[in-house]
């Protein structure tokens, strides 16, 4: 099985539409169709985890705090941190080869900042 990807509020959208351009079959469901504009970052981590999906953000600073705090009660798909100063490109390339190279059970409980 391949990873799933959610972006949160924070994600640029050229980094959603980018790579699932650059990789059709890549499943990345954006902020907008998950409906997540002004939804607090604990709940965004219990979407992400409903629906087996690793976070992306750009939210570096609040969202490795709820991160830990989350999983002092639950399992997370994993969080993956892209800084804003990240060029899109990168961003897309970085997650590319996430999807073409781990597995969903690479990312159990984890946190990454990319591109690495």
């Amino acid at each position: 099985m391949k990873v799933r990807f959610l972006a949160d509020a924070s994600l640029r959208q050229a980094i959603v539409s980018g790579l699932v351009r650059l990789e059709p079959a890549v499943d990345f469901t954006s902020a907008i169709s998950a409906r997540l504009a002004g939804v607090d970052d604990p709940e965004v981590l219990a979407v992400a985890a409903r629906e087996e999906r690793i976070l992306v953000t750009h939210d570096l600073k609040s969202m490795p705090r709820h991160f830990a705090r989350f999983l002092e009660h639950s399992q997370s798909p994993g969080v993956i941190l892209i800084s804003q100063k990240t060029a899109v490109a990168d961003a897309i390339e970085s997650l590319l080869l996430v999807w073409l190279a781990t597995e969903p059970a690479d990312w159990v409980n984890r946190i990454c900042r990319l591109p690495l």
